[in-house]
């Protein structure tokens, strides 16, 4: 594909413009065989599935606009290159861990990568109370790993700051997440809607000053603390599971941010799918309980991990050996990153029940009733992770909050 200028593809126009690329053709034959589907169901690019000689592989594309939206949130194409980026770095720092990138094209801002099959989303599953055996594993050493070799605690410095620069041209995803996440979510904004039944608890929230202040302080750390590339948007909808492999997908927002930001977004979601359970089931004690032991899993593997690592493998200008940096001060970075994490929890946990694109575990409860007592449940805990996070000093004072939350009657 050799075009300089841009043109946005169709189911039927893909195999004529593709046809003679070899990153499709040597897995998937000549392109007259190809079956080609549209199965982007995302808010933001066109994904297609090419099949041809019993393989597939995936073709993305960014369009020049919020999908979910319309062209009247136009967005720059530049965004593949970032996520394009971010899966090379992330395939050297957890090898195995993010589709294979077979092929990228900037100018036509598409990536073709592995297909990704028997795989589903995350999010789908956990709706549905399935398990995923060894899903904690996986995301807490995806997260410790991408953390620390990202940083200043492994990168050589001065490649680490080409790399912060080159990332920090990712303007138009960040100002998204600067908008939604940290801002829109506390006051009236165009975009913004909310499950008719919260308004009392969304008219409290946003009249509380101190949730305002910290929500900014935590846009603070984002916009002022690139100690790390980060996957920039790690929730249960950008994960790809079978029952027993985990992968994680679309790191178009990556940006150099806090070492806690991936796991503080990622636990959200992972407490957000708890809170929902009771309207998707009529038993939902059991998944509620292994969700939580996810949440215990993944903090245990992501400290674990990061432990490790920073014993074996610090060879960046922060904490220099020579200098005889031990436990003391790897407990205090710990914290510090655990803390940036419950913040950016809290976050999250209002995002998506107040800002622009709900997940599905609470909007596909139809009882609109019901999915306000349960978001009601994650609004508030998320107000307390946000204003008190101090307070929550571990993964287990963290499911203590959440089981204490879980029984109470807001609404």
């Amino acid at each position: 594909m050799h075009d300089d200028r841009y043109e946005a593809l169709t189911p039927e126009l893909l195999p004529e413009r593709l046809g003679a690329l070899d990153a499709l053709t040597s897995r998937v034959g000549s392109a007259e065989g190809w079956q080609v589907e549209e199965v982007g169901d995302g808010n933001l690019n066109l994904v297609f599935i090419v099949r041809g000689q019993g393989a597939a592989v995936v073709v993305k594309q960014a369009l020049p606009y919020v999908r979910l939206v319309g062209d009247s949130w136009p967005l720059p194409l530049t965004r593949a290159f970032f996520e394009h980026e971010a899966l090379v770095r992330q395939a050297a720092r957890d090898p195995g861990r993010v589709p294979e990138v077979l092929h990228f094209d900037r100018t036509q801002a598409l990536i073709v990568m592995e297909f990704l099959s028997p795989h589903v989303i995350l999010r789908g599953k956990l709706i549905a109370g399935e398990r995923v055996e060894g899903v904690a594993e996986a995301l807490g050493r995806f997260c410790a790993r991408t953390a620390f070799y990202g940083s200043d605690l492994s990168m050589n410095a001065e490649n680490k700051k080409a790399d912060a620069t080159l990332f920090l041209d990712n303007v138009a995803l960040c100002d998204i997440t600067e908008q939604l996440v940290f801002t829109d979510p506390y006051c009236k904004a165009e975009r913004n809607h909310h499950t008719p039944e919260l308004a009392p608890i969304v008219a409290s929230l946003r009249a509380d000053e101190a949730v305002r202040d910290a929500a900014q302080f935590m846009l603070i750390r984002f916009t002022a603390g690139p100690e790390t590339l980060c996957h920039g948007d790690l929730h249960t909808g950008s994960i790809m599971c079978t029952d027993t492999e985990t992968r994680v997908i679309d790191p178009e927002f990556g940006f150099y941010g806090p070492m806690g930001f991936d796991l503080g977004m990622l636990l959200a979601n992972f407490l957000m799918a708890y809170f929902s359970q009771p309207a998707h089931r009529d038993s939902p004690d059991e998944m509620q309980d292994w969700l939580l032991s996810v949440v215990m899993e993944t903090c245990a593997t992501f400290e674990n991990e990061f432990a490790r690592l920073w014993t074996e493998e610090r060879t960046g200008i922060l904490f220099p050996a020579r200098l005889g940096h031990g436990e003391a001060a790897l407990r205090r970075l710990m914290a510090h990153i655990w803390n940036d994490a419950m913040g950016f929890c809290g976050c999250e946990m209002h995002r998506r029940c107040l800002s622009l694109a709900h997940n599905a575990d609470f909007e596909t409860i139809s009882d609109t009733g019901l999915r306000a007592r349960l978001e009601a449940r994650n609004l508030e805990m998320g107000r307390q992770l946000l204003v008190a996070r101090g307070q929550v000093p571990d993964a287990s004072a963290l499911v203590a909050l959440a089981h204490e939350y879980n029984g109470k009657e807001l609404l």
